[in-house]
């Protein structure tokens, strides 16, 4: 892993959300925004294509995933539009799109960029626990080893809250 090197001349803090379609997400995005805001930096925006188990023909494979990325562009897109009408038109975002499986793609993608310094994960609101994710990343075995902080913002929380704690 290189070291970070967010606080160096010639880079600058960046904060890693995952985007997908739950609803935890806007916790996240908010959360991170908001530090942005108060203390510099700018937000990448990753969108995972989960490995699967793809059909034997590439047709088949081509139309998911190309139905995949059109998900995620759409995603970014919203996403965009709920900072800019909570008053976040200032913030540098950045998109990317891997495939693979979430919590290695996520550990790659820190390890590629020395300047991504925080992930920021929302906890879902539902009884059935955190979300995957944030089961797998904060939790899991990972959880120790992880090579950066995690910030894990529970998803009842308000817009106000969020920038009221951030």
């Amino acid at each position: 892993m290189k070291p970070r090197r967010s606080f160096e001349s010639g880079h600058k803090r960046k904060f890693l959300i995952v985007v997908d379609d739950s609803q935890e997400v806007e916790s996240a995005l908010y959360y991170a925004a908001s530090r942005i805001q108060r203390s510099s930096g700018s937000l990448v925006m990753l969108y995972v294509i989960e490995s699967g188990d793809y059909q034997p023909w590439v047709g088949v494979r081509q139309a998911q995933l190309d139905e995949e990325t059109n998900k995620a562009k759409a995603l970014f897109r919203l996403c965009r539009r709920k900072l800019s009408l909570a008053g976040f038109d200032d913030i540098e975002c950045d998109e990317l799109l891997r495939e693979g499986h979430s919590a290695e793609v996520i550990v790659e993608v820190i390890s590629e960029d020395e300047d991504i310094a925080i992930l920021v994960l929302g906890a879902s609101v539902d009884k059935l626990g955190p979300g995957p994710l944030v089961a797998s990343l904060a939790a899991g075995g990972i959880a120790g080893g992880f090579p950066v902080p995690v910030t894990i913002v529970p998803g009842k929380l308000s817009l106000e809250d969020i920038k009221a704690l951030a």
